[in-house]
């Protein structure tokens, strides 16, 4: 006989094998006496083995214990009406939308926003990085900050902004460049980025009312450009020109602008009005006369007497400034040079005739 029949004793192995399709026919097990048929359909005919009986003297069903408990939430569940269970299913047509607005309490976190609400926030937010431009802003006005983004290497020198926004409950985030790009929606972020909720501009009645005697404002038609806007800002901070004149407030806070002015925008205020000719004219019924610049024509900048509470009124470099703007003009002055070019970009053109105004009235 093959050994692996044979246990470790040398006795041979014998093994039965039920066969489900004979199983009313089993004799009994001659050496002890158990076994037999058993009563009743076999399993091939659909019958089910009796119960067993517990040590108690109890019966039980002998299915599996998952079945059972399976069998028993079915029932519990099937006992309940269906309209009022919280497991039913609730089917919904493409594109139907459900009759009231979902409301989860803010317990998951997941609060209906109404999307117009979220609209005007992002209306009245805007994006703004560089590292001086942020390190000026937390500065000068660090309520406006709703949230910060930093790469690991600026986070030394934000030190205190970094303790004020723990404090107040700001959000910020260390991220890497990648995120920070899409954050700050730029590849030239400085490592830096604050969302910020923009300033409104200043009334002409308002700035009048408060305004020195030797003040000079700034007006700008039709120009936006941000870094042309941005260069601005930074020349007006450097020659104490707090005012500037803009047909909407938001162009001055753009992330660009904000940016190239490293810093300056700061120290500058938009001042809005119903219309740039009407604020004009709101300026000059405050006494302050009315400078306009031009490249063909007006009294060359240097010879000129620019008065020391004046509005210097410039435009965009294609089409300069309006008739109505030039019109309002209590003086016109015009920068000259060699004319092998038309003009000089906007903003190099603020620097110099800023330059001229601080050496007459402030130097």
């Amino acid at each position: 006989m093959n050994d692996e029949l044979k246990n470790k004793s040398g006795k041979v192995k014998v093994m039965y094998v039920r066969s489900d399709d004979d199983s009313d026919k089993r004799t009994a097990n001659p050496r002890t006496g158990k076994g037999g048929g058993r009563s009743g359909p076999s399993r091939t005919e659909g019958g089910r083995r009796p119960a067993r009986d517990n040590r108690d003297g109890k019966s039980r069903d002998d299915k599996p214990r998952g079945d059972r408990f399976r069998d028993r939430d079915n029932a519990s569940r099937d006992s309940q009406p269906r309209e009022n269970s919280p497991w039913r299913t609730i089917s919904r047509a493409p594109g139907e939308e459900a009759a009231e607005k979902p409301d989860h309490g803010g317990i998951s976190g997941k609060s209906f926003v109404d999307p117009e609400v979220i609209r005007r926030q992002r209306a009245e937010e805007t994006r703004v990085y560089g590292e001086n431009a942020c390190q000026a802003l937390f500065q000068s006005r660090p309520d406006c900050i709703v949230r910060a983004w930093f790469i690991q290497s600026v986070t030394p020198r934000f030190k205190e902004a970094l303790r004020w926004m723990a404090a107040n409950r700001k959000a910020y985030h260390v991220v890497d460049e990648a995120e920070l790009a899409k954050a700050s929606g730029t590849e030239h972020h400085g490592g830096v980025c604050f969302l910020i909720k923009k300033r409104n501009g200043t009334s002409v009645q308002q700035w009048v009312s408060e305004a020195a005697e030797d003040d000079c404002v700034l007006a700008l038609e039709d120009v936006g450009n941000p870094h042309n806007l941005g260069a601005i800002m930074r020349s007006c901070a450097h020659f104490g020109v707090k005012g500037v004149v803009v047909q909407d407030a938001a162009v001055l806070e753009s992330g660009a602008a904000i940016r190239t002015a490293e810093g300056g925008a700061e120290h500058v205020q938009p001042i809005t009005g119903d219309s740039f000719i009407d604020a004009l004219a709101q300026f000059r019924k405050a006494g302050y006369a009315i400078v306009t610049t031009s490249s063909h024509e007006g009294t060359p900048v240097f010879k000129a007497t620019l008065p020391k509470k004046m509005v210097l009124v410039l435009g965009q470099e294609r089409d300069g400034l309006s008739d109505a703007a030039l019109d309002a003009a209590d003086l016109r002055v015009a920068i000259s040079g060699t004319g092998n070019v038309e003009s000089l970009n906007v903003s190099v053109a603020t620097g110099v005739l800023l330059a001229e105004w601080w050496r007459q009235n402030k130097a």
